[in-house]
């Protein structure tokens, strides 16, 4: 029993020390975020929500269709950080108020 709560309390320290604090529903740009804005962004993948595909499985068939697919790993080329390792995918800045 003292084993579990050591495992369960050393768990939860260190996702909180990742800052591993987002739930699903925070992760994941609202489907009313406008695509290419600050605010359409997946957290979970890194790229923008309204092109991430491991989110949404049917945008597939359009990068495929472009050419823009890596089969390997089963992501748009122009994502594929594991082919493109020094590809930087970069966060949309906010609008300025």
């Amino acid at each position: 029993m003292k084993s579990l709560f050591l495992f369960a309390f050393i768990t939860a320290a260190v996702l909180s020390f990742a800052g591993c604090t987002k739930t699903a529903d925070t992760a994941h740009a609202a489907k009313t975020a406008t695509p290419g804005s600050h605010e359409d962004w997946c957290d979970e993948h890194a790229v923008a929500e309204s092109q991430c595909t491991r989110c949404n499985p049917e945008l597939a068939a359009a990068f495929k269709a472009t050419k823009d697919w890596c089969p390997e790993h089963g992501l748009p080329e122009s994502q594929c950080l594991k082919c493109n390792p020094t590809l930087q995918i970069v966060r949309p800045s906010p609008k300025a108020n």
